[in-house]
C-alpha cells in the first residue's frame, strides 16, 4: 500500500486536500464546544460596524485546528509515502528530500506566525479587549520569524537569492550584497550566507502577507475562502516544479481551509482569529519563497495586497488631507457600507481571487514552458 501511494504523486495531492478538509470539518464542532465552555470569544471593536456587534463572543482562535491538522497530515504523508517505499532512484529520493526541507520551512513559517497569533488572541480574550499585542511587539516578532524562514530557505533548502522576473529571462541581482558568517565549531561550524538585499525583500513580503491576510479576515468566510484558492494554485505550482512535499503542504492547508469554511461561512459559528490569519499569511509567503514566485504572489494573492493597500491609502490620505478615500477600510468594509451583504462580498472576492490566481499561474506556466524554472 505504501509503495502504491508513493507511485502516484497526483493522488497524494488530492488525498491531502480531501483528508485535511474532512478532519478539520469533523474536529471543529468539538473545538467550538470547548471554546464556548472556556468563554473564548471574539472581541468586537465598539467603533466598528454596528452590524458586527452581534458577533461579539463568537468562538475564536479556530485557526488552531487548521494548523494542527495540516502539520500532522503532511508529516504522516511525507513519512509513509516516501519514494524509498517504491524503490525509487537515488536522484528522485534526493529531490524528494530537498522538497521535504522546503516543505518544513513553509510549515515552520506558518507555525511561527500561528504561535504569534495565538499569543495575540489569548491577550484579547484574557483582557476582554479588541487589541492584543502592541504593534511594535507584533512587527518585531514577525521580522524575527521572517528572517529565520528566509535564512533557512537560502542556507538549508538552497533557494536562490536572486529574484527572477516572471515571463522574462531577467533577474534582480539581490544576491550581490551578501555576508558569510561562519559559526564556531561548538555550534556546528556551519557557514551562513546572509544576502542582505534579498533578506530585506523577503522580510517585507513575509510580514506584509501575514498582516494582509489578517486584514482580510474581517468577514465570515472571506479569509478561509480566498486562502483556499491561493494555496490550491500554489499546490499546482509546486507540483509543476516537481516538489511534491511542498505541493502536499499547500494542498493540506487548502483542504483545512475548506473544512473550516463549513463552520466559518455566514453566519459564522467560529472565527480563525489571528492564530489562523497570521499563520495562513505566513504559509503563503513561505510557499512563494520556496517556489521562487516572490513577485508572482503579488498577483496570485492580489486580493490580500488590495486589502492591505486600502488601509495604507486610507490612513495616508486622511492624515494628509483629512478625507477618507473609502467609507471604511479594509476595502471589504467599504462594500459592506455600500449595502453589499457579507455573502456577496465573500463570493465576489473569491471570484476575483480565482481570476488573479489563474492569471498568475498562466504567467508561471509560460515561464516554465518557454524559459525554464523561476528558481
Amino acid at each position: 500500500m505504501l509503495a502504491g501511494l508513493a507511485q502516484y504523486p497526483a493522488f497524494q495531492v488530492f488525498l491531502a486536500v480531501s483528508v485535511s478538509a474532512a478532519c478539520v470539518a469533523l474536529l471543529t464542532p468539538a473545538l467550538i464546544r470547548f471554546l464556548k465552555v472556556r468563554d473564548i470569544g471574539q472581541q468586537i471593536r465598539a467603533e466598528g460596524l454596528q452590524e458586527h456587534l452581534v458577533k461579539h463572543g463568537t468562538p475564536t482562535m479556530g485557526g488552531v485546528v487548521i494548523i494542527v491538522v495540516a502539520v500532522l497530515l503532511v508529516a504522516a504523508m511525507l513519512i509513509f509515502a516516501h519514494p524509498t517505499f517504491a524503490n525509487a532512484s537515488l536522484a528522485r529520493i534526493a529531490e524528494y528530500n530537498l522538497g521535504i526541507k522546503a516543505g518544513v520551512t513553509v510549515l515552520l513559517c506558518m507555525l511561527g506566525c500561528g504561535v504569534l497569533g495565538f499569543i495575540d488572541d489569548y491577550i484579547k480574550v484574557a483582557k476582554k479587549r479588541s487589541l492584543g499585542l502592541g504593534a511594535r511587539q507584533k512587527i518585531a516578532a514577525q521580522i524575527t520569524i521572517a528572517a529565520t524562514t528566509t535564512l533557512l530557505a537560502i542556507n538549508w533548502v538552497g533557494v536562490s537569492a536572486d529574484i527572477r522576473i516572471p515571463a522574462t529571462e531577467l533577474a534582480l541581482p539581490t544576491s550581490q550584497l551578501a555576508t558569510t558568517l561562519s559559526l564556531p565549531a561548538a555550534l556546528g561550524g556551519i557557514t551562513i550566507v546572509i544576502p542582505w538585499l534579498y533578506l530585506l525583500f523577503a522580510l517585507v513580503m513575509i510580514v506584509g502577507l501575514s498582516n494582509a491576510v489578517n486584514l482580510t479576515d474581517g468577514l465570515d468566510g472571506l479569509a478561509a475562502g480566498t486562502v483556499t484558492i491561493v494555496t490550491l494554485f500554489f499546490a499546482a505550482i509546486a507540483y509543476a516544479e516537481g516538489s511534491l512535499p511542498v505541493a502536499l503542504v499547500a494542498s493540506a492547508i487548502a483542504g483545512g481551509c475548506v473544512g473550516f469554511l463549513w463552520w466559518n461561512c455566514y453566519p459564522a459559528k467560529i472565527f480563525m482569529g489571528d492564530t489562523g490569519s497570521l499563520a495562513l499569511g505566513g504559509a503563503i509567503a513561505g510557499l512563494a519563497l520556496v517556489t521562487k514566485t516572490e513577485l508572482l504572489v503579488v498577483i496570485i494573492g492580489g486580493i490580500f495586497v488590495l486589502e492591505a493597500l486600502s488601509v495604507v491609502i486610507q490612513v495616508l490620505v486622511y492624515k494628509r488631507c483629512g478625507k477618507r478615500v473609502f467609507k471604511m477600510a479594509p476595502i471589504h468594509h467599504h462594500f459592506e457600507m455600500l449595502g453589499w451583504s457579507e455573502t456577496t462580498i465573500m463570493v465576489r472576492f473569491c471570484i476575483i481571487t480565482g481570476c488573479l490566481a489563474a492569471f498568475g499561474f498562466a504567467l508561471f506556466f509560460y515561464q516554465l514552458a518557454t524559459i525554464g524554472p523561476l528558481g
